[in-house]
């Protein structure tokens, strides 16, 4: 009985994973510079098309498509900052409204230069396969992803928690008149924060561009989970973007074999049952 369900598993991993190296970046922005962005799933999107645009069924490619994804992303957080700068402690409606319409203006160009199509990148054959899996056929490139994006989100609770960057993140976060008389721009941190914000969705584009392809539809998708992911998980919170993204994954494969005829509303039941029992914590960056 167990054995039906570990493919929807494994798959539910792969894709929380995916959320979550989305999500990420969306908690950090808000967290750090309390920045509502609602073009992150538009900065998704754009990773994913220049990914594609660059994959040639190589292992270069391959690599090449993540650089231009997280470039991609990294231009579109400075981009961000510059556009947001003007309305600095103008609320969070105003930047919302300001992300939403550059989310609509980026959609409609990226339709306009790839097409309405959703897209998929050409793998390097190794990948392009599946393995045994206990007896079941699993695609390989999600196994390396899994791989991949487990890396990548230790290595980002690392810097958070351990380093000196990390440490200059959380104080700014804290205490920004304290951080600029020791010498610190928090300036310079929120831009950067911005961009790599922005570099992470880039690069989850990328890398899950062959399995949520960039489509039209995709950007309000992507963004739509990741709001659940940073809601249910705590704004700010890295740790509770990781659970909240594996819990939301396994939902979303498992609740569709588990539960067919209630599993489009268990996602939202189950952040309205976070709100209700945690509350409002505030924001900040927390592991």
């Amino acid at each position: 009985m167990i054995d039906a369900y570990l493919i929807p598993a494994v798959n539910g991993l792969a894709y929380g994973l995916l959320l979550f190296t989305v999500a990420a970046g969306l908690t950090l922005i808000f967290g750090v510079a309390d920045v509502l962005n609602l073009a992150h799933g538009t900065v998704y999107v754009a990773g994913g098309y220049v990914a594609v645009s660059v994959s040639d069924g190589t292992w270069a490619g391959l690599g090449l498509g993540v650089l231009a994804g997280a470039a991609a992303g990294l231009v579109s957080g400075a981009v961000l900052w510059a556009a947001l700068t003007p309305l600095s402690g103008r609320g969070h409606l105003t930047q919302a409204l300001l992300t939403f319409g550059i989310a609509l203006a980026g959609g409609a160009l990226l339709e306009k230069a790839f097409g309405a199509d959703e897209l998929r990148p050409v793998l390097p054959a190794a990948l392009d396969g599946s393995v045994d899996l206990a007896g079941h056929r699993f695609p390989t490139y999600r196994l390396l992803f899994i791989a991949v994006a487990a890396v990548l989100a230790v290595a980002g609770w690392l810097v958070i928690t351990r380093t000196r960057v990390g440490a200059r993140v959380r104080a700014v976060v804290d205490d920004r008149d304290m951080v600029a008389a020791l010498g610190v721009d928090p300036r310079v941190v929120l831009a950067a924060v911005l961009a790599v914000g922005g570099a992470l969705a880039g690069v989850a584009g990328a890398l899950g561009a062959p399995i949520l392809g960039p489509g039209p539809s995709t950007a309000p998708q992507t963004l739509l989970l990741s709001l659940i992911v940073v809601v249910v998980g705590g704004l700010g919170s890295i740790g509770g973007a990781f659970l909240a993204a594996i819990a939301v994954g396994q939902v979303q494969s498992l609740g569709v074999v588990l539960l067919p005829s209630v599993s489009p509303y268990l996602l939202f039941a189950a952040m309205a049952v976070a709100l209700l029992v945690r509350g409002w914590r505030g924001r900040g960056v927390t592991a």
